[in-house]
C-alpha cells in the first residue's frame, strides 16, 4: 500500500501484515511507518507510527499512555556493584519501588505540576485519587524494569527505568473508546470535537503522570545508591522519552504505539531485552519514518511461547553475570533475552532513523512480576 513504509529487522508474519493493512485502510490514515521491533498486539501492532490529519485513534496509542524510558548517569564506577552489593540493592529496591503497592500509607508524593492538571470526567478524577495515588512511583510488571548499567566506554554506572502510566492509561483509553466512532474495529475521535479535545487532555495527563513517576523512582534509586555505595545522580545527564502517545506536528497527528520520537538531534533510549546491551541514540529526523524509531528489541516469541520453550536453566545461562533475583527465575521466563529480537539487528535496520551515542551493558536488573 502506498501509505505504508517499513524498516524491518526480519520478515513480518502474515498476521502482522494483515493488521498493518487494516490500519492503512482506516479513515484519514495518511501514512503508517513500521519500526524494526514491530510485533502483533490487539487492534494495532506495537512498533508502529501513524499519521492522520484530523482523526485520533486511541488504539494506535494503546493503553499504557506515556510508557517510556528514563536514563541518568551517576558519579559511581560500575565496578562498585559487586554481586554482594547487587543483592543488597535489589533487596532495597523491592521495598522502596514495588511492582505494585497496596498500602495507601506508603504512597509517594506527586509534584504540584502533576496535581494541578485536570481530567475530563469525574470517574477519571476518582481513579487518580485512588489507584493513581497508590500506583505512582511503582514499576509495574510485564516488560517494565529498572536496570543499573555500565557505560562501555567510560565504565560509569547508569540507571535506566522503563515504566508507564499504570492504571491511569488504560482507564483513559477505555473511557474515550466508549464514545468513539467505529471503523471496522478501529475507533476514532475527531480532534476538533469536544470528545477529541477531552481525549487529548487526558492523554496529556497520562504522559505527565508516567514521566513524573519515572523521575520519582529515579530519585529513590539515587537515595538507595547513596546509602549503599555513595555517590549521586548526575541530573544534567538525564534522558527522557516515551513511546505511547499522540502529538501534533505542523499538519499531522502522529500516533506512536511502541515507537519512540526520533526528531533531528533529539536524544533517546533504546533498551535491549533483559540482560542484553542497551543504547543511547540521537534522532536523525527522518520524515518518511514519521520522525520515529523503534522503542526496543521487540518480542520474537509470545509470552505463552516463551514460557513453553525457555527453561529456568536457559534463562540463568542467558543472564550470565547480571545480578537479578534468581528466586523469580520461573516468573521471568517470558522475559528471557531469547524471547526478544536481537537489538543489534534492530539498530542495523534503522540506521537512517537514529545514530548510536552510547553503549551500555547491564550490571543489575530489577523486574516486576
Amino acid at each position: 500500500m502506498s501509505n505504508l513504509r517499513m524498516w524491518l529487522a526480519e520478515p513480518a508474519g502474515r498476521d502482522v501484515m494483515d493488521a498493518l493493512h487494516r490500519l492503512c485502510a482506516a479513515p484519514d490514515v495518511q501514512q503508517v511507518a513500521v519500526m524494526p521491533d514491530v510485533h502483533l498486539a490487539s487492534e494495532v501492532c506495537i512498533g508502529v507510527a501513524m499519521a492522520t490529519s484530523h482523526l485520533l485513534y486511541p488504539q494506535a496509542v494503546g493503553g499504557d499512555i506515556g510508557c517510556g524510558m528514563l536514563a541518568i548517569a551517576t558519579d559511581i564506577e560500575a565496578s562498585a556493584i559487586t554481586p554482594r552489593m547487587g543483592t543488597r540493592i535489589l533487596q532495597a529496591l523491592q521495598v522502596a519501588i514495588p511492582s505494585r503497592r497496596h498500602n495507601r500509607k506508603s504512597t509517594v508524593g506527586q509534584p504540584e505540576s502533576l496535581r494541578s492538571l485536570v481530567l475530563s470526567h469525574p470517574s477519571l478524577e476518582a481513579l487518580r485519587r485512588a489507584e493513581g495515588a497508590i500506583e505512582f512511583a511503582t514499576l509495574g510488571s510485564g516488560n517494565h524494569f529498572l536496570e543499573l548499567q555500565r557505560d562501555e566506554e567510560q565504565g560509569r554506572l547508569w540507571l535506566m527505568i522503563h515504566s508507564g502510566s499504570r492504571a491511569m492509561g488504560p482507564a483513559i483509553r477505555d473511557h474515550h473508546l466508549r464514545v468513539a466512532e467505529d471503523a471496522k474495529g478501529l475507533r476514532w475521535l475527531d480532534a476538533n470535537s469536544a470528545s477529541g479535545e477531552a481525549y487529548l487532555q487526558d492523554a496529556a495527563y497520562a504522559r505527565a503522570y508516567a514521566d513524573a513517576s519515572r523521575r520519582a523512582m529515579a530519585a529513590i534509586v539515587g537515595e538507595i545508591l547513596k546509602r549503599n555505595v555513595g555517590g549521586s545522580l548526575d541530573e544534567a545527564s538525564m534522558i527522557v522519552t516515551d513511546h505511547n502517545h499522540v502529538e501534533r506536528t505542523a499538519e499531522l497527528w502522529i500516533h506512536r504505539k511502541g515507537a519512540m520520537a526520533a526528531y533531528q538531534g533529539v536524544a533517546g533510549v533504546l533498551p535491549g531485552s533483559m540482560g542484553t546491551l542497551s543504547y543511547h541514540v540521537e534522532g536523525r529526523g527522518h520524515a518518511p519514518a514519521l520522525w520515529s524509531s523503534a522503542h526496543g528489541a521487540g518480542r520474537r516469541m509470545s509470552r505463552t511461547e516463551a514460557r513453553r520453550k525457555v527453561s529456568q536453566r536457559e534463562l540463568q545461562k542467558q543472564m550470565g553475570d547480571v545480578c537479578y533475583d534468581s528466586r523469580l527465575t520461573n516468573a521471568l521466563l517470558e522475559e528471557a533475552p531469547c524471547a526478544y529480537k536481537d537489538i543489534r539487528s534492530v539498530l542495523r535496520a534503522q540506521s537512517d532513523l537514529v545514530k548510536v551515542t552510547r553503549v551500555l551493558r547491564p550490571v543489575l536488573t530489577y523486574k516486576g512480576t
